[in-house]
This record gives structure tokens, sequence and C-alpha cells, in this order.
């Protein structure tokens, strides 16, 4: 039986070693990886190329689905804001992170200039409009139209998709 645990912190390791940050995932379906990254953000200058977030997507592609309701997903940290959406997006049966924020903030710290992980849910907590990152609202009754649109072609339904029970 595979380690799972272990293949997401030597994923990590090794991205470190390879001049990446110190982040992985390994999405597990019936026993077997089904995708698996560690964090490419370094490499690609994309904020977004998170670990989770890149092993979902090639796991939702794999599947053809955008649930993931079966699944295990070891992730080497608790997860930032941004995987966390994604994680409650695709639905996994469960997630394991492998360390806390607080076990490793004395050796990183991400911060950025709107952000830090430590502060974000009171952030985000806030209106939109009493963040600290700049935001306007522009309203557009054109932008409205558009998911009236959706909601005719999808009989009327408000939601955005059927998720599958586990």
């Amino acid at each position: 039986m595979t380690d799972f645990a272990q293949r997401t912190i030597e994923l990590a390791r090794r991205n470190v070693a390879e001049g990446g940050r110190p982040f992985a995932a390994v999405i597990v379906n019936d026993g077997e990886v089904l995708a698996e990254s560690a964090n490419k953000v370094a490499q690609t200058n994309d904020p977004t190329a998170h670990a989770e977030i890149l092993a979902i997507r090639e796991a939702c592609m794999k599947l053809g689905t955008e649930h993931l309701v079966d699944a295990t997903i070891y992730v080497m940290a608790h997860p930032c804001p941004m995987c966390l959406g994604s994680l409650y997006y695709c639905s996994p049966k469960q997630v394991i992170f492998l360390i806390t924020r607080e076990a490793y903030e004395q050796y990183y710290l991400d911060d950025r200039k709107y952000f830090e992980v430590s502060t974000f849910y009171d952030e985000f907590a806030k209106s939109w409009d009493q963040r600290r990152l700049p935001m306007r609202y522009q309203p557009q009754e054109d932008a409205v139209d558009v998911y009236r649109l959706w909601n005719e072609r999808n009989g009327g339904q408000p939601r955005s998709t059927f998720v599958p029970s586990a």
C-alpha cells in the first residue's frame, strides 16, 4: 500500500530542491493516485499555480467532471483560502493536510500587498467596500443578462451544477 502522505512530502521536498516552494498535493481515488502536483508558482510566475489547484485540474480533466466526491486529497499544508475554495468546489470525500500554518510559519511566510494568510479570514468577512484590496462596483444590466441566459438554457434552475453523492 502506498503511503500517500509520504508521497506528498517527497513531492514537496523535490520541488524545493528544484527551486520551487514547499507545497504539494496528491489526489487519491480507489487507492490509486489520480493526480499530483507540486506548487509551480515560482517556476511559472502564475500566482494561481498552487499544488492543490494544479492537481484538482488534472484529476477533473481525467475524470471528465468537476466533482471529486470519491477522492481523498493529501496536501502538504493547511490550504490557503484560494485552495480551500477550490477544495470546497470539487467536494472530495476528505482532505488530509500534513502541517499547520502555525508549525511552518517560523520557516515560511506567505504575505502579499493585500494578503496575509494569518489575517485573511478577518479581511474576507468584511464587506467588499471595506477590504484592503481596492474594489469598485460598476453595475451593468448586460451582465445580468448573461445569468438570465444561463438560467433559461438550464431549465430555469438557478444552480450551477448537479453535485453527485459519494
